[in-house]
């Protein structure tokens, strides 16, 4: 066996175990109110992490600004409860015209 194929089945095994806990210990472990709060301070924290990575980078360097500002203008939309759809073809049509006039 490859020590590809091993890593695979050592993976599939850990998801399998991990989604597994949930429904084992639901009940049977009780948060504090502040471990609640703060595994949802963590939760919000690693979301506009991915998000800021996923804006403003690009093959390990600056994006330029259509990215972000496109990204600022669907989540302006999304704050504001526009639907799905006017949210993504808002910030893709943001971006779209900034790299249409030059804007890097």
């Amino acid at each position: 066996m490859s020590a590809t194929v091993a890593l695979i089945l050592v993976l599939a095994v850990g998801t399998y175990a991990f989604r597994l806990v949930g429904p084992v210990l639901h009940g049977r472990v009780e948060l504090s109110g502040r471990v609640q709060e703060l595994l949802s301070a963590g939760a919000v924290v690693l979301l506009v992490a991915l998000m800021a990575t996923g804006s403003l980078t690009e093959g390990g360097s600056f994006a330029g600004w259509a990215r972000p500002v496109g990204v600022l203008v669907g989540g302006v939309l999304a704050w504001r409860r526009a639907p799905f759809v006017v949210v993504v073809l808002g910030a893709a049509g943001v971006a779209g015209v900034l790299r249409w006039v030059g804007v890097p």
